[in-house]
């Protein structure tokens, strides 16, 4: 009879013992030895191939999470045998309420199921789809467990095998056994997850790194250069003392996906939203900055001039913005009070472009930009030069440019 030595160095019979001892090396595994890996997709690709070399037939496997993120309603993690990493899938809000999410497994264990395990290899008065692309892939068996998380949050794990006849009892408590384990591993890393996304949804990606880093007392920031960006909504206060409050909440996010996105797109960050305006920056680290700036307010003009049209064909009148861009120095860090932090731009260079989206109304020019930014960015053959204007608070008057009307 063979023989294999147990982590003490005790030797154990194949047929007398073997299962627990093989559960068990997995379960330290997953408890002590993965403290040096972030991402959960990893552990389960790894968690998987030690499962396979301690002769459990996983031929598939599936973790399936809820999520706090603006687009994604859910994530699924999904890894089959011979891929090296795992496939990750995101979920838009809606698929809740489909009629292949409201018949799946998935659902059932939201719903309150404790398991959900499907032999695949009957296929008698079965016509779901989802199992039958499950036998097309050749697997014999499904099965779908709950994650419990704190507070109840409920995600779900599967393990499906192409084993004929499908698991064997001592494969399925093998696999269950691990769950509290992996509960406990997969339920850390998501709320670093979560952590990541609600800081990069709300104050941005790079500023969320620094927070994360350990940028978080108060004054703590850095001196950058970078080129800026604010914009600004006209006639806001009228629209929203006469609109519906629903109706302003969808202006609003209509006129922020338009100008935001182009922004982003280009490697911008977008700091704050300020009401019915926004700040942004293109740091200067990178040296397309000025022209990613001005290639993402183009598209921005574009996507509200197709917003605008939307509005007409409505019976609506068009939106009006105004946008001031300069560049220069901006001390980029932490502000406010002592338990109240925001982490953001400030600096002489921030009220220059403040004062130049103001001075939109005056002139009647929806972008006007600094020659400073206009020299850096080598593109005053392309701008009409408006003249010299002194702006409010600061000394020097300011030579400024605007985008040529069309």
């Amino acid at each position: 009879m063979s023989s294999f030595l147990n982590k003490a160095g005790t030797a154990v019979e194949a047929g007398e013992g073997v299962w627990p001892v093989r559960r068990r090396r997995i379960l330290d595994w997953l408890v002590n030895e993965t403290r040096g890996e972030r991402f959960i997709d990893n552990i389960l690709v790894e968690m998987c191939e030690k499962l396979l070399a301690s002769g459990v037939p996983v031929a598939r496997a599936t973790l399936h999470f809820r999520m706090n993120h603006p687009q994604w309603i859910g994530a699924r993690i999904l890894w089959k045998e011979g891929l090296a990493e795992a496939k990750i899938n995101t979920f838009a809000y809606g698929i809740e309420n489909t009629p292949e999410f409201l018949k799946s497994p998935v659902n059932a264990i939201h719903q309150g199921a404790e398991e959900v395990r499907k032999q695949l290899e009957d296929t008698a008065d079965d016509e779901d789809s989802f199992y039958q692309e499950l036998r097309d892939d050749g697997l014999t068996e499904y099965i779908a467990w709950p994650v419990e998380h704190t507070f109840g949050k409920r995600h779900v794990a599967t393990f499906s095998t192409s084993r004929p006849g499908g698991f064997t009892n001592e494969h399925v408590d093998f696999l269950r056994d691990l769950l509290p384990a992996l509960t406990l591993v997969s339920e850390i890393r998501l709320k670093n997850i979560m952590a990541r996304t609600l800081l990069q949804t709300y104050v941005g990606p790079h500023a969320s790194e620094q927070i994360l880093s350990g940028v978080t007392t108060r004054g703590s920031g850095a001196t950058v250069g970078a080129a800026i960006m604010i914009c600004d909504l006209r006639d806001f206060t009228e629209i929203s003392d006469l609109w519906p409050r629903d109706d302003v909440i969808h202006l609003l996010n209509d006129y922020f996906d338009a100008m935001s996105d182009p922004i982003e797109r280009y490697g911008g960050e977008i700091l704050k939203f300020m009401g019915d305006g926004l700040l942004a920056i293109f740091p200067l680290s990178k040296d397309t900055a000025c022209h990613d700036l001005l290639q993402a307010i183009r598209e921005g003009q574009a996507l509200m001039a197709q917003l605008n049209q939307q509005y007409a064909s409505n019976g609506r009148e068009p939106l009006r913005y105004g946008v001031g861009v300069h560049v220069g120095d901006v001390m980029y860090g932490n502000i406010g009070s002592r338990r109240r932090l925001d982490f953001t731009v400030i600096g002489p260079a921030v009220n220059v472009a403040s004062r130049l989206e103001t001075l939109t109304k005056e002139v009647k020019r929806p972008v006007l930009l600094s020659r400073a930014f206009v020299e850096m960015a080598d593109c005053a053959k392309d701008m009409d030069s408006l003249g010299t204007f002194p702006l409010r608070g600061l000394g020097e008057p300011v030579d400024v440019f605007a985008f040529p009307e069309r």
